[in-house]
């Protein structure tokens, strides 16, 4: 997998765990606050769109996963 493969995978994952621990409907629900967190993982990607700087982008790349398939 590249960069973008992870970043899509963690950003998915993240926004779906913190909904369900954010959701009352949940049988993890933990607290309201973890909506928070979702929001952070919007607005990063929302301002990748404009700026190209993705900040997990750049720690996966400093852990040697490649950009580009073979």
């Amino acid at each position: 997998m590249i960069v973008t493969d992870w970043i899509h995978v963690i950003a998915g994952l993240f926004i779906l765990l913190s909904l369900a621990m954010g959701v009352e409907a949940s049988p993890i629900f933990m607290s309201k606050y973890w909506l928070w967190f979702t929001a952070f993982v919007g607005a990063n990607l929302f301002q990748f769109g404009f700026s190209k700087i993705c900040p997990l982008g750049m720690i996966l790349k400093a852990f040697g996963v490649p950009e580009k398939r073979n």
